[in-house]
């Protein structure tokens, strides 16, 4: 019976690993055929396709993990002719992880939709276009050559700019303009980047490349490799590089924003840890890595410390915590990568969370700027508590999953045992400390103040906040039914809707990110086990090459 099963699974895998970008393209395709009617079969039909990535997902995880890499050329043609899609254990921890949060972001966006009463045109559009997005992020992560990771990231990049602009108001034009500009710039970069890679290798499948680059001369290796750093450094949000994202993420709505900020850098971030570890076999640019790493650490929660809203000062933090994943690549260790990997998984998760946590604080308290909040742990309870776990989770408070994962990269710093080494663990470890101090300030205000006396001007009736109305949801705002609307908490002094009660979707979508959270301390072991495997793995290189290339490479 084993002898059989270890037959047949790896014959199964190989054509699981296309789904995850096939699912999602197929159910947008069909939500666009049925348009604005059938609005139940077209959330099913989402939400199915999500389910699947996340169950495949899940068993690629455990397939790959026994069984190596696997791999599909599509539509029968080699590589390194056709296109070649790679399930090995970094590509598809990507994919599962990306997989339950979009899901997660799904779940709680049909939530909002249906308790605003949003049936109408935006939400024709913003389902579909999700389900594109989730597609080409699969792909970017099981891309075997550059052209076709190119490809996932303008596939992601098209669906983000519909989605941050949804509702068209001045303040969502204006920030997608400079997401827009900063993208088309980083794709241009990349493009070029590959253009020379072709011109020096011949080739632009990875596993070819990785071992044409060591007849590359080395000056040229150097240029080529800063050259994709640069690119995958603007799309991750990496210091000195990251300025666009505090002015663009905030003004989108909750679920467009956690799955922003939760995803779409990292989509960056594991590009820069495949590229430096299978392409260039080399440590020349690890020392200013670190240098970069530090700045993005340090910089990025300096200006968490200043802002008095809660989407920018997460804004800011994210950007911080990029720079321990460039830390740990930086490092160019297995300690150093396996930390790395695990603080991507973890921080993907968490800072969703986040995100959707401001959501319902924003739904609750009508603002998201610490000056219009207070006394939300009295109003209520569960919002502080389902705040204050991934609140602590990011700040690194032991025994959470962050500090698991900093400490990781902390013990790969002192095994280096080198002057920058050590200075970027101090510097890590400020960084922890200044994000406790800015989370705590984002508590006193918001949850510990007492509750403002807010006057209550309307039942079920929804006024207009001025032109950013990123507080009620995916689309523009319409007959918002609410039990309290209090002034003058909104934003720009305009009242806004505020809910004693949320959307059970809503709720339990935020509830699902929490326990997922939890759920990387609990499994720490095998979660630690599994990043090690990988960075073993991605250092090795061979059991990638040689999946792609069974025969030896020509």
């Amino acid at each position: 019976m084993t002898d059989f099963l270890n037959t047949l699974l790896p014959g199964l895998l190989h054509y699981l690993v296309p789904l995850p970008v096939v699912l999602p393209l197929f159910a947008a395709g069909v939500k666009f055929a049925l348009g604005v009617r059938y609005q139940r079969l077209n959330r099913a039909i989402s939400v199915t396709a999500l389910t699947a990535v996340l169950v495949i997902g899940v068993v690629l995880l455990f397939g790959v993990d026994a069984y190596g890499p696997q791999v599909v050329q599509v539509g029968g043609w080699e590589a390194p002719i056709g296109i070649t899609l790679v399930a090995d254990r970094l590509s598809v921890l990507m994919v599962t992880v990306s997989a339950a949060i979009t899901l997660s972001v799904l779940v709680y966006s049909i939530g909002q939709g249906a308790a605003d009463h949003e049936e109408a045109t935006p939400l024709s559009i913003f389902y579909p276009t999700f389900l594109i997005l989730v597609a080409g992020v699969s792909n970017a992560f099981l891309a075997g050559d550059l052209f076709n990771m190119y490809v996932g990231f303008e596939i992601l990049l098209t669906s983000s700019y519909v989605l941050l602009t949804q509702g068209g108001t001045a303040s969502r034009i204006r920030a997608g303009s400079t997401y827009v500009v900063v993208s088309l710039l980083s794709s241009i970069i990349f493009l070029i980047g590959i253009g020379l890679v072709y011109a020096a290798t011949g080739t632009v499948n990875m596993a070819q490349i990785a071992v044409r680059m060591s007849e590359v001369p080395v000056g040229l290796q150097l240029v080529l490799q800063a050259m994709l750093l640069v690119a995958f450094a603007i799309k991750a949000a990496v210091f000195p590089l990251s300025a666009w994202l505090p002015d663009s993420y905030p003004t989108a709505p909750a679920p467009v924003t956690a799955v922003f900020a939760g995803l779409l850098t990292k989509v960056g971030v594991y590009a820069i840890i495949r590229t430096q570890t299978l392409l260039f076999d080399n440590d020349t640019l690890n020392t200013a890595l670190m240098w970069v790493a530090l700045a993005t650490m340090v910089i990025g929660i300096l200006g968490a410390m200043v802002q008095k809203d809660i989407k920018r000062l997460l804004s800011f933090t994210l950007v911080s915590h990029i720079g321990y994943m460039v830390f740990g690549i930086a490092l160019g260790s297995a300690l150093g990568l396996a930390g790395a990997v695990f603080y991507v998984a973890h921080h993907i998760t968490v800072q969703t969370t986040l995100f959707l946590v401001t959501g319902l604080i924003e739904r609750r308290g009508g603002s998201t700027s610490l000056n219009d909040l207070s006394g939300l742990a009295k109003l209520s309870p569960l919002l502080a508590i389902l705040f204050f776990v991934p609140a602590m989770n990011l700040a690194g408070i032991p025994p959470l999953s962050g500090f698991l994962g900093k400490l990781g990269l902390i013990q790969a710093g002192v095994q280096q045992d080198t002057p920058i080494a050590y200075l970027l663990v101090a510097g890590s470890v400020i960084t922890s400390l200044l994000t406790l101090m800015a989370i705590s300030r984002l508590w006193n205000y918001a949850f510990w103040r007492s509750p403002d006396d807010g006057r209550p001007v309307a039942v079920g009736t929804l006024l207009e906040s001025s032109e950013d109305d990123s507080a009620v949801g995916p689309s523009s705002p319409v007959n918002i039914p609410a039990t309290t609307v209090r002034a003058p908490i909104g934003i720009g002094g305009k009242a806004v809707v505020t809910s004693d009660s949320f959307p059970v979707l809503m709720l339990g979508a935020t509830i699902g990110l929490v326990v997922l959270g939890l759920g990387f301390t609990v499994f720490a072991g095998p979660m630690v086990a599994y990043s090690e495997a990988t960075a073993e793995d991605l250092l090795a290189r061979s059991p990638y090459i040689e999946a792609v290339h069974p025969g030896g490479v020509q």
